[in-house]
């Protein structure tokens, strides 16, 4: 029996069992991975997830299950568990479970390498870390790099999503990740420590349009100024130009997270946290009209790039907040029933062992039409955060704190030299209210979005243009 065959015999047994609903995915994922410290080679492998996760709907209840036996006897064993689970917990619901009637699709896709990971030898990708390692340790002049962690990861995603309902998807996702942990260190200045994390769907083109070699011997020598030259912020209000970086990270922990719809129904709140928006929020204000967040999956290229979800809805953008409105949550088929909408392709699962849970995929706040030389222009006297270092969010999502890692004064429209550690600390509202002017360039990051019990990590990006905020005070961290 083929794999399509084993997951449509998965879905017809259950509804042979009594299951008013019943969802199969077979879910592959395979990685290779390099990794080292200081050019040294730690370790390279490969890794397999491969196996047949089950769901089915009886008398309001959810049961899940998986196997990564992949036959029919083992299936069929999976299929009898997922029905077991559910039909024990329906003696406890108290709200039966419904799903919405969501039209779902048949289809198949996959996410073509421009370039194959074939394409680039093992000694090749061995060499990009020794490479790598050189071009850091030498960049600086006075200070060191006493460490450089680096993590290079080739993935490949394969799914096939049958329902009872009639969904029927097959798709491939390959996926290129690196990962680097960067210090920069001086006795008498003290440290600077860079994570980030690099990654897109596709093949090893993306390496190339990283430009890794310029833009690291670039960042070590820009953080080593920052260790001699930064001064503190000013301490009085000032304008604050908020680089796409830090902009992303606030719209994925600011908007992305308390938008789920399951975390605002109170399912995450033991597991990550809660939501600070409500039911019945919808349509109150957040923010000026300057705000609008997309979460989108369908950007070509992207991290967290799908078409349909794992409950075979047709994935599309979705505007979490618009013109600083709250005006549409991530869904799933049951949180939309709640809501008396559609799902909106927001169900996901890391792997064939995980159930599918409401996941972001693609945040962003909408770019505008300022040029950055114009974001600076008429800013007397303010602060241009590029790039953080670290970062804090409360449960419900609400106040946040963000240090600056490269970071610059403004005076009278120019930057004039670096400011160390600025901490930009906002409430949610406050972030979206006071937007006053909106970059044109949109740029991405990739982050693994952790979520779940057990935890589940799946791939994403979050990003935006540089925005201008009017009179903030900054804090500032200690060295």
């Amino acid at each position: 029996m083929s794999l399509e065959d084993l997951v449509l015999y998965a879905v017809d047994y259950a509804r042979e069992l009594g299951a008013s609903y019943a969802e199969a995915r077979y879910h592959k994922n395979t990685s290779f991975s390099i990794v080292s410290r200081n050019g040294t080679i730690m370790g390279a492998g490969q890794e397999l997830k491969e196996g047949i996760g089950i769901r089915v709907l009886v008398d309001g209840a959810l049961g899940f299950s998986a196997t990564n036996q992949l036959d029919n006897e083992n299936v069929r064993e999976a299929v009898e568990k997922a029905y077991r689970l559910a039909k024990a917990h329906a003696r406890l619901m108290k709200k039966p479970i419904e799903f919405d009637d969501s039209r779902v699709g048949r289809a198949r896709y996959s996410v073509v390498e421009k370039k194959p990971f074939t394409s680039m030898s093992l000694d090749e990708k061995i060499n990009v870390h020794r490479e790598l390692w050189d071009i850091v340790s030498r960049a600086p002049s006075e200070a060191k790099v006493p460490v450089f962690f680096l993590n290079y990861i080739e993935s490949i995603e394969e799914k096939i999503v049958a329902n009872s309902d009639g969904a029927f998807i097959v798709s491939r996702i390959p996926r290129l990740t690196v990962f680097y942990n960067l210090v920069v260190m001086s006795p008498q200045q003290g440290s600077i420590q860079r994570f980030e994390q690099l990654g897109a769907s596709g093949g090893l083109e993306n390496l190339e349009e990283w430009s890794l070699y310029e833009t690291l011997d670039n960042d070590v020598k820009v953080y080593e100024k920052i260790l001699y030259e930064a001064k503190e912020p000013p301490k009085q209000e000032v304008d604050v130009i908020v680089g796409s970086e830090v902009v992303g990270l606030v719209v994925h922990e600011s908007c992305g997270h308390p938008s789920e719809a399951d975390r605002i129904l109170g399912r995450e709140a033991a597991q990550a946290g809660m939501s600070f928006i409500k039911p019945g929020m919808l349509g109150e204000r957040i923010g000026n009209e300057n705000a609008t967040v997309i979460d989108d999956p369908t950007i070509p290229g992207s991290y967290g790039f799908y078409l349909y979800d794992d409950e075979g809805v047709p994935a599309r953008p979705r505007y979490l907040y618009r013109n600083g409105i709250i005006y549409e949550h991530l869904h799933n088929r049951w949180t939309a029933k709640i809501y008396g909408t559609h799902s909106n392709a927001a169900s996901r699962a890391m792997d064939y062992a995980s159930e599918p849970i409401i996941r972001m995929a693609n945040t962003y706040f909408k770019p505008g039409d300022y040029s950055f030389e114009e974001l600076l222009e008429d800013v007397k006297l303010g602060v241009y955060i590029k790039s953080y270092m670290e970062w804090n969010i409360d449960d419900t999502r609400w106040s946040q704190r963000y240090v600056g890692l490269e970071a610059y004064l403004v005076e009278n429209g120019e930057l004039k030299g670096f400011v160390r550690n600025p901490v930009l600390e906002v409430t949610t509202k406050a972030f979206y209210s006071k937007v006053d002017a909106v970059g044109k360039e949109l740029r991405f990051y990739a982050g693994t979005c952790g979520k779940g019990e057990p935890a589940q990590g799946v791939p994403v990006w979050f990003g935006g243009p540089d925005l201008r905020l009017r009179k903030i005070r900054l804090g500032v961290a200690p060295k």
